[in-house]
């Protein structure tokens, strides 16, 4: 029924549950369950249907701002004209709304999107309980969260269940092509080593705080501006840079957390004025728990950082930023080179590229190895092409490929359910999720300030 979610934000109602022993393999129906959604992305899961899953949805969370605008997606999904979704949902939000979720069990997948102070608690709880996890990144913000990921891990590989996080950016046709390109020796040659003062790999990401996300302003959660809720920038989108960079380099191979190196950290702030933090969140001030962050009336939030680091003999820088909103017409944005002995294979998204990622081949002359290794992708990616752009060639993407972030969504989310109902995640995932987030968590710890004195930061 239409906005009958409205009717339930205001107490807990919560009805027609079946309890089930949820398990990889799951050869029935899924059934999906949303904890404490504070992020968009946790609706993004749903902007679509998908074969299998059951279109009831529980809704464990507290009341506020962050499920009403959960719920105002959804909602948005359901009544679009093109494609509408026909999710139903039954809400919970008592304040023992986490406790309610495990005892009930009324499905047998938890997605996990919001504050990322609780994440990882979230995560372990839910695996403890048996149940199998899709969760947003980053699933860990702090050491202390990845020891309890670590423990999470453990105990999901223990009940034969599944905890998987969202990659969406393996799904974007830049990267993917630029992944198989650099697996094609004649055009590209070997992945040349680089140095700490030269990489072999960068990946940077420009993000912005204020921006459109399906067809509407984004409102944002006043927590999303506090790091020790939403995370550092380097604990935060590098997820996906870091997972990128593995990806792409060392191909279907399992990764251990010793393989990885960090030599250099920073991490520094963007500054946020009372005007654009009450644009985006609709407040009229800055809450107490930022108060600490503010300096002359300006927030001052530790969402910008990057690192350079050895991921067994290859170098790679990544960097993240986030500024208050893109220029006219632009977006977020992200930048990206793999460096070969023959050719180096470049994402750029700027201005220039009308602020849509474009993949350049750079540093050879030979066409006819271009040739070939564009023809060899039309098995998988028909209708790709190149064209000479200057001193490099540009790939030629149709825009049948080009079906933007939200979308990419629903992609992990298929992968996701497949690999559900086999029962495994390839051999390479669990470890080189663990690998991603220590990389990431050595990073977050050379980033800090040096101890002067024992006790003191």
């Amino acid at each position: 029924m239409r906005n009958k979610w409205l009717g339930l934000i205001c107490g807990a109602v919560l009805t027609g549950f079946s309890a089930s022993a949820p398990a990889a393999g799951v050869a029935g129906p899924v059934r999906l369950i949303t904890l404490d959604p504070g992020h968009f992305h946790a609706a993004l899961v749903q902007k679509f249907m998908y074969e299998g899953v059951d279109p009831t949805v529980h809704v464990y969370a507290p009341k506020g701002d962050d499920v009403v605008e959960h719920m105002k997606r959804i909602d948005g999904f359901n009544q679009r004209r093109e494609q509408p979704t026909h999710w139903r949902t039954e809400l919970y939000t008592g304040p023992d709304y986490l406790t309610r979720m495990l005892n009930d069990k009324a499905g047998n997948v938890v997605v996990i999107s919001g504050n990322n102070a609780q994440k990882t608690q979230y995560i372990l709880r839910s695996v403890e309980a048996g149940l199998n996890v899709l969760a947003d990144k980053p699933m860990a913000i702090t050491p202390a969260d990845y020891k309890k990921l670590q423990r999470a891990f453990a105990g999901a590989e223990q009940r034969g269940t599944l905890l998987y996080d969202i990659m969406t950016e393996r799904f974007e046709i830049t990267s993917i092509l630029q992944r198989e390109l650099s697996r094609q020796p004649e055009l590209f040659g070997t992945l040349l080593k680089g140095s700490e003062s030269d990489p072999a790999i960068r990946k940077e990401s420009v993000h912005n705080y204020s921006k459109i996300v399906a067809g509407a302003p984004l409102k944002r959660p006043q927590w999303f501006f506090d790091v020790r809720q939403q995370g550092e920038g380097l604990v935060d989108v590098t997820t996906h840079l870091v997972d990128l960079v593995q990806w792409q380099a060392f191909p279907e191979q399992a990764l251990q957390p010793e393989d990885a190196k960090v030599l250099r950290a920073k991490r520094t702030p963007t500054s946020i004025t009372l005007e654009q933090f009450s644009k985006v969140t609709g407040a009229t001030a800055f809450p107490e728990f930022l108060k600490a962050d503010v300096s002359n009336g300006v927030l001052n939030v530790y969402a910008n950082g990057e690192f350079t680091y050895r991921l067994r003999d290859v170098y790679a820088l990544v960097s993240v930023k986030w500024d208050f909103e893109a220029p006219p017409g632009g977006g977020d944005t992200h930048f990206s080179i793999m460096r070969g002995s023959k050719a180096s294979l470049m994402i750029q998204q700027g201005a220039a590229q009308q602020y849509k990622p474009v993949l350049y081949i750079e540093g050879t002359k030979d066409e006819a190895a271009v040739k070939k290794a564009i023809d060899s992708l039309q098995a998988n990616y028909p209708g790709v092409g190149f064209k000479r752009d200057g001193e490099r060639w540009v790939v030629t993407v149709p825009d049948r490929y080009n079906n933007g972030h939200e979308a990419h969504f629903a992609q992990v989310t298929e992968h996701f359910l497949k690999y559900l109902r086999a029962g495994k995640l390839p051999e390479w995932e669990v470890p080189n999720m663990l690998t991603k987030y220590a990389t990431i968590m050595q990073a977050y710890e050379l980033s800090r300030p040096r101890q002067t004195t024992s006790g003191s930061h």
